[in-house]
């Protein structure tokens, strides 16, 4: 699991500027979730070969009495719950202030790791004005300056290695791949019916579930075995242990869902056949894609929609999320427990694509055999050349071309290749990269 950093603070010290710079982009990855206030964020930063989630807060007032404030407070408190290390923004330049007080009484309050950072302090590194925040109890004063970016990588390195956190575990997709389980991720917005779908399988599989350890936060993982298949179902409804029963309970987290989404293999996007296909559905859909997992759709509660509202589903599906045109989509009912057979064989199919060898000497037919069918279309001076190809990773699938000029491939060729890549080797379900790889002409630095 990716560890989750919470930038807290009072409003005005450069939370979202610090943010910016920590994501290297000008807005969160998975930004205006339903029921999330527009002052919480979240975004995705890497430090070397090191990723983290991110948290941006709204400014925190801890003893705001009612309306703005006090839900911003509130939102605050969540994102540092889910948090497992907080970065204490205050103002080098305003110097120390009551709230700044009232904050730190918070945080030890809620008791997460904290680094204290002194933002918009170039210039400043040994002022006296620094030696105040002292004062509230954090230790060392880590000055930075978010907007020049000065200082910003220490304190990320010393976040992450304040959790002490394992190495993490690269996938490994050699010939014991099939033997191992399909981590599964259930993601979707609130009141989808995850939980309904959750509690199902677990009831109707008559399942032996335990927590696993190893995880960073507290995730759980549930393992079961379906058909001979085993799998791994990687919590994002909040599952909750009473006695020997898995209680599903439906609390909505988004980093829970990135957490999970990172972790899996196959991702069961559930969507709410009453509700339609939402902004927020789209948000979390465009975080798989990114994430390069397999995916398979399932439309829930279909029982309950009657032939209209099945159509503007089908419509909205294709117009909202036509980059998951290669995903199986599936109508269910998870409470009714109608058309779940499907998608566990849907599911399979999706680990099957994404874990697909392709051997150099077919990837290299099928390529020649594209292209002449279709030569690529010549840019100026340039036509490519597209020569051979071989597989450069898996899950996603990736396929790497070599060849000539081929920075001048056009978007809609790359579709083309890739159709007929996806229909020789069943590519259902996953992703599909293709990189191209232009060589080197030896006459080009030679005059004429």
């Amino acid at each position: 699991m990716k560890p989750v950093i919470a930038l807290v603070g009072r409003p005005n010290v450069g939370k979202s500027t610090l943010f910016n710079r920590l994501t290297k982009t000008r807005d969160a990855i998975v930004a205006d979730f339903a029921g999330l206030t527009r002052d919480r964020h979240y975004g995705n930063g890497r430090a070397g070969n090191r990723e983290y989630i991110v948290i941006d807060t709204g400014g925190f007032e801890p003893d705001a009495g009612s309306g703005i404030y006090s839900e911003m407070a509130k939102q605050t408190r969540q994102a540092v719950a889910e948090a497992d290390v907080v970065i204490f923004v205050v103002d080098a330049r305003d110097g120390l202030s009551a709230q700044d007080h009232d904050i730190a009484n918070e945080l030890r309050r809620l008791g997460k790791p904290c680094i204290l950072v002194a933002n918009k302090a170039e210039g400043m590194q040994s002022s006296a004005r620094l030696v105040d925040f002292y004062e509230l109890g954090f230790g060392e004063v880590h000055a930075v300056s978010a907007a020049h970016g000065q200082g910003v990588r220490d304190i990320v390195d010393l976040a992450l290695e304040s959790l002490n956190l394992p190495d993490v575990e690269e996938d490994d997709f050699g010939d014991d791949a099939e033997a191992k389980p399909i981590r599964l991720a259930v993601a979707g917005r609130p009141n989808v019916g995850k939980s309904t779908l959750i509690n199902t399988w677990l009831g109707e599989e008559r399942l032996v579930a335990f927590d696993m350890p190893g995880t960073t936060r507290d995730a759980i993982t549930v393992p079961f075995e379906r058909n001979g298949q085993r799998f791994e179902l990687i919590d994002t409804a909040g599952l909750r242990r009473k006695g020997r029963v898995f209680e599903a309970i439906e609390k909505f987290s988004v980093v829970k869902t990135l957490q999970a989404i990172e972790s899996a293999n196959v991702v069961l996007l559930l969507l709410d056949a009453t509700q339609g296909v939402t902004d927020q559905d789209a948000h979390i859909a465009g975080y798989i894609l990114e994430s390069g997992r397999a995916v398979v759709i399932a439309v829930n509660k279909w029982d309950a929609v009657d032939a209209y509202q099945r159509e503007q589903v089908n419509r909205q599906i294709e117009s909202r999320l036509p980059f998951l045109k290669f995903a199986s989509l599936n109508f269910i009912s998870a409470a009714k427990r109608q058309g779940l057979g499907p998608v566990w064989q849907a599911i399979a199919q999706a680990h099957k694509a994404a874990t697909r060898k392709m051997s150099t000497p077919v990837l290299t037919r099928l390529l020649q055999e594209a292209v002449q069918f279709q030569t690529p279309k010549k840019t100026g001076m340039f036509r490519p050349k597209l020569r051979y190809a071989h597989q450069g990773g898996m899950n996603p699938p990736v396929i790497v071309i070599h060849g000539n000029s081929l920075e001048h491939v056009t978007d809609a060729y790359r579709r083309f290749l890739e159709g007929r890549f996806r229909k020789e080797f069943d590519l259902v379900g996953t992703p599909l990269r293709i990189e191209f790889k232009t060589s080197h002409n030896p006459f080009a630095d030679k005059e004429g």
